[in-house]
């Protein structure tokens, strides 16, 4: 299941992108239709929200946490574990695949909000960093 549906990026030289992330797999953190600002080439971290090529399929897009550094490369998983899609299923992922760390999400607007003060609501949640997750290394241990 395609984790982001789209992907601009305008070559190596630009240093962001973004991505709109399609699925549940990193529900609570990020949800389906949500915007993505992502940095290519940024240092990557435990507990870092990252946007990765899928190891089988490099066309398809997924975005995930990851969890910790391993011989060749990196274990990610999901924020859901009942989504799957992750390294319980491919196994490590090489750095290479790493496209970039998410930096900031953008939640769409509703149909529904409307109303100025609807509107107040969504510009002050919209846009928020996307932060780690040190604790990540925890919940590889409770798998």
């Amino acid at each position: 299941m395609p984790e982001l549906s789209q992907e601009i990026e305008r070559g190596r030289a630009v240093p962001f992108g973004l991505a709109e992330v399609s699925g549940p797999s990193m529900v609570p953190t990020l949800y389906h239709g949500d915007w993505l600002v992502l940095q290519y080439g940024a240092r990557i971290r435990p507990g870092d929200i990252v946007v990765l090529r899928h190891p089988f399929q490099q066309d398809l897009l997924v975005v995930k946490r990851a969890v910790e550094r391993r011989e060749g490369g990196w274990w990610v998983l999901g924020d859901n574990s009942y989504a799957g899609g992750d390294s319980t299923d491919y196994g490590v992922v090489p750095q290479e695949l790493i496209l970039g760390r998410v930096r900031l999400r953008l939640r769409p607007r509703r149909p529904d909000q409307r109303s100025p003060l609807a509107l107040v609501g969504w510009a002050l949640s919209a846009v928020r960093p996307v932060l780690p997750d040190r604790s990540a290394s925890r919940r590889l241990r409770a798998r």
